[in-house]
């Protein structure tokens, strides 16, 4: 509902107006009335009408008066003014302030009626054309995060030429000018579901709001948990960059959630985009540090070397304990990704690598990588004998490996470990998944149907439900609603014969130019083209 208010100093008019339209019925709510425009602007500051009906000749402060502080203060308020005087001199003065309309006394209930759709229709037209226009945005936003991720995907798997890569960030419009670059990789809360909250109040946003103020970040979301930043600009000042990333991590990490640890892993800067790929693998193999020296949050080549160097001597007698504490393999089979496990292990075998000439050290790593990998797939109530009877390198137990036999023996355990729970957690997922795709498929023709809305219906958070959706669907969420409605828009037009207009109210869009502009944009024709046969599956 509208909100109205009546400014008229001739109480018989007043009260007729107030006691005789049907306010609700044309969609207003009448919410207060004044004698004078001094009594009235008080009283619109406080319930801040939508529309104000106001007479213009009032003692104290006339209607002009009136309309032009209201104009002024609350220009999107839209005022109607009624006068006794056909002079043209008001109506000049009333224009110039920004006047909705200028009625004549007598003014019958069927005129003002009139005037109150139109300005109803006006006040709705402007408010759909400001929520599509946002709602452009916000689309807009969610094809270039996308658009962008599967970009650096690409340029750090080495696909793409240096020309290619120019190419491509300027479609994107992207600037990756830069004297030097390096990536960084940190994780938001790993291993736990983002659960719906409100916006602003969490550490994604807390991040996202930081790194966007820069222009020397680039902010990716590279999995459901794990963020990668590109980090670009001066060679003199990529020390200062490093040191402003991580600081914010950590500042971040203390303000929304003290009792998680935090790490970032970042490569060595380098002066070539090409270099990129190397600069990536460096960054992941650095990742891996954070199950191994848990207590070194900022891992790059300096600190993890510095970090080794304290336990120099990896000689059976001297090595140090904690390298072989479960709890790290553990740790590694609960959140790790199948794509960190071989990184993880080079780390992990290199480390000892001084103490595998002892054979009884080998049989205790291979051993101890079995029995912590046994006792975490029990959490995930898989049976041993399942686990076991799916491992070829058991068989490896008792004999004498190398570094390189270690490798394959642990690679092969902490992936199938991690593939199992991917497994279950993937059918977690599904569920998830599955009631949000129902819950759109059921709901794609409102209005106001939005992920937000979606995500807190099954209650986990937008940012997450959107990495799941395009992840699972191979397609974001705003470009398979799009598909449902513009399926269904198809149906309707060759079977119906709605009008374009009512089409698009039907299938969830309150502007008809703004479905038309989507039909195009994704169908290559207009509505009315293809109802008239010009493109058909």
């Amino acid at each position: 509902m509208l909100r109205i208010f009546l400014a008229e100093d001739e109480s018989i008019i007043r009260e007729t107006l107030r006691d005789t339209v049907p306010w609700t019925q044309y969609g207003y709510t009448f919410v207060g009335e004044a004698g004078d425009g001094e009594m009235a602007l008080p009283l619109i500051r406080q319930t801040r009408p939508d529309v104000l009906i106001t007479d213009i000749r009032m003692p104290f402060m006339d209607g002009l008066a009136l309309s032009e502080l209201i104009s002024r203060e609350f220009p999107e308020i839209k005022i109607i003014i009624i006068s006794g005087h056909d002079d043209f001199e008001y109506a000049r003065k009333a224009i110039n302030i920004g006047v909705e309309r200028y009625l004549l006394k007598p003014i019958t209930k069927n005129a003002l009626l009139d005037v109150l759709e139109e300005v109803r229709e006006k006040i709705e037209g402007d408010r759909a054309g400001h929520s599509y226009l946002a709602q452009f945005h916000q689309e807009a936003q969610e094809y270039e995060q996308y658009a962008r991720r599967v970009f650096f995907e690409r340029i750090v798997s080495g696909q793409l030429s240096v020309q290619q890569i120019y190419e491509t960030a300027d479609k994107l419009d992207m600037d990756l000018r830069a004297h030097s670059y390096t990536l960084a990789l940190f994780s938001i809360l790993s291993g736990v579901p983002e659960t719906w909250s409100e916006p602003g109040t969490n550490l994604r946003d807390a991040l996202l709001s930081h790194f966007m103020k820069y222009p020397e970040y680039i902010l990716l979301r590279w999995s459901l948990t794990t963020y990668l930043v590109l980090i670009k600009g001066g060679a003199d000042k990529m020390a200062g960059l490093i040191r402003r990333c991580a600081g914010a991590v950590q500042e971040a990490y203390e303000a929304y959630a003290p009792e998680q640890s935090w790490y970032v892993a970042i490569g060595r800067p380098t002066q070539r985009l090409s270099a990129l790929p190397a600069c990536y693998d460096e960054a992941s193999r650095l990742w891996a540090y954070r199950y191994i020296q848990p207590r070194q949050h900022i891992l790059t080549a300096d600190t993890v070397d510095v970090a080794a160097g304290t336990d120099a001597d990896t000689s059976l007698d001297r090595l140090d304990a904690r390298k072989l504490d479960a709890a790290i393999l553990v740790s590694v089979m609960q959140s790790a990704s199948a794509g960190e496990i071989p990184s993880f292990v080079d780390e992990y075998v290199h480390g000892v690598e001084e103490a595998l000439a002892s054979k009884p050290f080998c049989q205790f790593l291979m051993l101890n990588a079995r029995f912590a990998a046994t006792a975490y797939t029990g959490t995930l109530e898989i049976p041993q004998e399942e686990f076991l009877s799916s491992l070829r390198c058991l068989d490896m137990v008792g004999r004498n490996v190398t570094a390189a036999d270690l490798i394959i023996y642990l690679t092969e355990i902490l992936l199938r470990a991690v593939e199992l729970r991917e497994q279950t957690s993937s059918g977690q997922l599904r569920t998830l998944l599955r009631q949000a795709v129902a819950y759109i498929d059921l709901h794609f023709t409102d209005e106001d149907l939005s992920l937000n809305r979606v995500a807190r219906e099954v209650n986990i958070s937008a940012n997450y439900l959107s990495a799941v959706f395009s992840q699972e669907m191979g397609a974001t969420f705003i470009e398979y609603v799009t598909g449902r409605r513009m399926d269904r828009a198809k149906e309707l037009l060759r079977t119906t014969n709605k009008r374009s207009g009512e089409v698009a109210a039907a299938v969830g869009y309150r502007d008809p130019h703004y479905f038309s502009f989507l039909f195009k944009k994704t169908q290559g024709c207009t509505p009315r083209d293809y109802r008239g046969g010009g493109k058909r599956p």
